[in-house]
Order: structure tokens, then sequence, then C-alpha cells
């Protein structure tokens, strides 16, 4: 080996030396703090200064009537006669939502989705007027206000119509102010508890053995599979000052129960790393019919004062692949499994109905979940 090459060997293995170690699974990324969440709010508004894409108000009264009593609070009534002359093109009735973020403080922004609830054609370049945002208790809870940003395009003419994305739904990046915070049960109690993001014995039991081992005995206990209970300090700022640390504590990562997804509205199918598969065998053919209809015309002879009819013959032809007996082996690992179904030749859609029934065999050792 020349000296050359036994120097780019050593500054290989000096970088690989110097990388940065794998990111390790911490306690913040499989639980979280239960109380401490977001909450969901809603309101009803305006968008106007549409460019003639607003609602028809023939046929959505509600966006007349909004206007008509926006118009009231400014101090402007308007005839009832003249309500139903309105056309408001510029002007569409939309939902607001929002999601209130955990600690969010009174005149914080937070970001709003507007959708239209009638017939705008689009809410491009519309400005929401000031919407109150209700929790589920009733009260308001912030306000929003501001010029959509939708992230689309379109465009129509003579009967043609070329778009791009959506149209009648857009954001609006801090277009809400909060006005009323939410209080958490944070500081309350001798106790916190961490809510597992998925339901894990497994792992309920190391979240608290990490804890025990780490910051003390005795502090944390795994209730169930969902919640384990940590005895936390009772003042603010110690507590805040755990939790911190406590969400830091590197965690081993335990092997998932054995899954099979199947999405049965696209044919998608995924399948994690436990997923074995038995011995087992297998056959599949194709079945397909196909159905084509012929007009035929039947003309009548000349002077029989009879009338030309046209009728349709249909052929129906049903073709049957032969489908061969095909021996799959066990298979300890995920590609074996991979390379086993593929090997059977099927469309994402038949594999469906094949992992089924293996399934129903006892071959395949994992959990089949249909969304």
């Amino acid at each position: 080996m020349t000296t050359k090459t036994l120097r780019l060997f050593a500054a290989a293995l000096l970088s690989l030396a110097l990388l940065p170690a794998a990111h390790a699974l911490r306690v913040k990324e499989v639980a979280a703090v239960q109380g401490v969440r977001s909450n969901q709010l809603t309101g009803y508004g305006l968008v106007v200064g549409l460019d003639g894409t607003g609602d028809q108000t023939t046929q959505m009264p509600y966006t007349t009537q909004s206007l008509n009593n926006y118009l009231q609070q400014m101090g402007i009534t308007l005839p009832a006669a003249n309500l139903s002359q309105l056309q408001l093109k510029n002007v569409a009735a939309v939902i607001v939502t929002a999601q209130l973020p955990a600690f969010a403080q009174p005149g914080q922004a937070i970001d709003v989705v507007v959708s239209s609830m009638g017939n705008a054609k689009s809410l491009k370049g519309g400005t929401l007027i000031m919407t109150p945002l209700k929790g589920l208790d009733g009260e308001i809870y912030a306000v929003a206000q501001g010029n959509l940003v939708v992230g689309g395009a379109g465009a129509s003419a003579g009967g043609s119509k070329v778009q791009i994305n959506h149209l009648s739904a857009g954001r609006i990046p801090d277009g809400a102010q909060v006005e009323r915070s939410v209080p958490t049960p944070l500081q309350e109690g001798e106790f916190i508890n961490l809510g597992l993001n998925a339901s894990d014995f497994q792992t309920a039991r190391r979240v608290a053995q990490v804890i025990n081992t780490r910051l003390g005995q005795g502090l944390a206990q795994a209730l169930d599979g969902r919640t384990v209970q940590v005895r936390a300090p009772a003042n603010p700022h110690n507590r805040v000052t755990f939790i911190a640390e406590l969400e830091e504590l590197p965690l081993e990562a335990s092997v998932p129960a054995a899954k099979v997804v199947i999405n049965s509205r696209t044919g998608s199918i995924v399948l994690n790393q436990a997923v074995t598969l038995g011995p087992c065998a297998i056959a599949h053919g194709n079945l397909s019919i196909t159905v084509s209809s012929t007009p035929v015309i039947s003309q009548p002879a000349p002077l029989s004062r009879g009338e030309t009819v046209v009728a349709q013959r249909s052929d129906i032809q049903i073709r049957q692949e032969p489908g061969n007996v095909i021996q799959m082996a066990a298979s300890p690992q995920l590609s074996d499994v991979v390379r086993a179904l593929n090997a059977l030749g099927a469309t994402p859609q038949d594999l469906l109905a094949i992992l089924q029934a293996i399934k129903a065999s006892g071959a395949l050792n994992a959990e089949l979940e249909v969304i």
C-alpha cells in the first residue's frame, strides 16, 4: 500500500470519527406531558375584495345577511327592499379555523386557515375582515383579520377553464391575535403524567426506568401502557427545569409491534420492520371480463313503410389466467417478506386480498390495519 493511499485511508477514518453521533431516541419523542396541548378555534367571517369570484348571493342568502349585519355594526342601515337586489360578486362567506398553542398569551399571533363555505370561485386576492374565533366553550379566544395567501391560480374564458391547485381555501400567516389564554394544569398537584404517543407497556416501563435511574429512584411509575406518573417539584421554576431535563433523557428504542397498514382506497401497503412470514403456498390468477357493444342498424325494404331501427349487439368475453401454486419459504426479515411478495407478481390491489388470506391462514405474523 502506497504512502498516498495510507494518507487517504487515515483521512477517511478521521472524518468518520468527527461525524456527529446518531440521533438517539429521547423521552420527548415518545411521550408528552398530559394537559399541555393545543385547542381548536373556529369562526364565521367574510372575505372581501375579490375580483368578481365571490358567492352568488341569489343562491347564498347568508352572505347577504352577514354583510348587512356587518354594515349595521358600522352604522349603515340598508332598506329591506334593497337587500334582495344586492349583487355581491366580491364577497364570500368563509369558515376560519386555527390552533391555539399551549401557553399562548394575549397579544401573540397565530396562523389561521380560511375556507369558502359557499360557491365562490376563488378567494385569491381577498381580505378577511375582523372575525372572532371561539373555542368549544363558546368564548372568544382570538380575533382574525388580514390578507389571504392562496397557493394557486386559475383562468376561464369561453367555456374553457384552467386551474392550478385549490383556490377556495387559503392561509393568513400570523393572521389572528390571541385575546385570552387557556389555563393548563402543569403546576397543579404533586405529580405530572406523561402520555405515550402509542400504547405500549414495554415503552412505558422503559420510560419509568430511565427517569428513576437518571433523576432519582421512586420518582416515576408506569400506571398502564399509555401513562407514566412522575413526582415533580412543587416550585414552578424547578418544575419547568425538571420537565426540560426529563424530556431530554435518552431512551432505548423498542421493537414495534408487527403491523401491516393497508389503504383500501389507494391500494397502498406499508409494512414495518417487525413483520415476518411463515412458510405457505399461494395460488393467484387474474380474472378479466370484457363487454363490448356494437351498434346494428336494421334497414326496412323499400316501400314497406317500416322504420329504421338501431340496436345494440353485445359481446362478452371472460378470460381467466392460470394461477400457479408458489411456495413461499419462511421470511424472518422484512427484506425477505418484500422479496417473497414481489415473486407473486400481483398488483397492489391483489395484494390486499392475498395478505388478508395469508393472515387468515396464520402464516403472516403481523396485525392487519385497514385505513
